[in-house]
C-alpha cells in the first residue's frame, strides 16, 4: 500500500496537471460536493463572509466557473492560455476525522499573446479520504503572495 505522502503529492500533481492541460470536467470531478475554494485579496484576511475576495465559490458557484471557462464566452482566455505550475514544500497533518490538511507552495508561469506571467503563493487543500484511498477536496485557500496588488487577468484556474 501506498503511504499517505506519496497519494497525497500523486493528487497534487493531478490536480495542477488538470489545471495547466485545461481538463475542466477531470478538475472538477476531484472537488466535494460541498467544498469551498477561497482565493483571499489581501495577505491579512481571515474570514471571506467579513471581507472582499478575489474568488470565494461553493460548489455550485465552482460548476458555474468551469462552465464559463469552458465556453467560448470567456474572451479573455481566447486563445487560452498556456500554464505550468511547480509544487513544492508539501507539509501534510491528517487528522482523525478523516480529512487531511496539506499546505504546498506553487509557481504557476503563465504564457497568453506573448506575454509570460508568474504568479506564486501558498495553497492549503483539505483532502477528504475516499475508501478506495483517493481523495476529494474539501476545501482550497490559495495565497498569491501579490494578491494585494492590481492583477491584470486571473480567468484561468489558479
Amino acid at each position: 500500500m501506498d503511504n499517505l505522502r506519496d497519494r497525497v503529492e500523486r493528487f497534487l500533481f493531478l490536480e495542477a496537471d488538470c489545471m495547466d492541460e485545461f481538463r475542466l470536467d477531470e478538475w472538477m470531478a476531484l472537488w466535494a460536493s460541498d467544498a469551498l475554494y477561497w482565493v483571499p485579496c489581501n495577505r491579512d484576511q481571515t474570514d471571506p463572509d467579513r471581507h472582499v475576495s478575489i474568488i470565494y465559490d461553493d460548489y455550485e458557484r465552482l460548476q458555474d466557473r468551469i462552465a464559463r471557462l469552458g465556453s467560448r464566452a470567456v474572451h479573455s482566455q481566447v486563445p487560452r492560455s498556456r500554464m505550468r505550475r511547480l509544487i513544492s514544500n508539501i507539509v501534510i497533518d491528517p487528522d482523525d476525522s478523516g480529512l487531511v490538511e496539506v499546505h504546498s507552495n506553487f509557481m504557476l508561469a503563465e504564457l497568453r499573446h506573448g506575454r509570460q506571467d508568474l504568479f506564486a503563493g501558498k495553497s492549503r487543500h483539505l483532502l477528504r479520504g475516499q475508501p478506495d484511498g483517493g481523495f476529494l477536496i474539501a476545501a482550497k485557500t490559495v495565497w498569491l503572495i501579490n494578491n494585494d496588488e492590481p492583477i491584470d487577468n486571473l480567468t484561468f484556474l489558479i
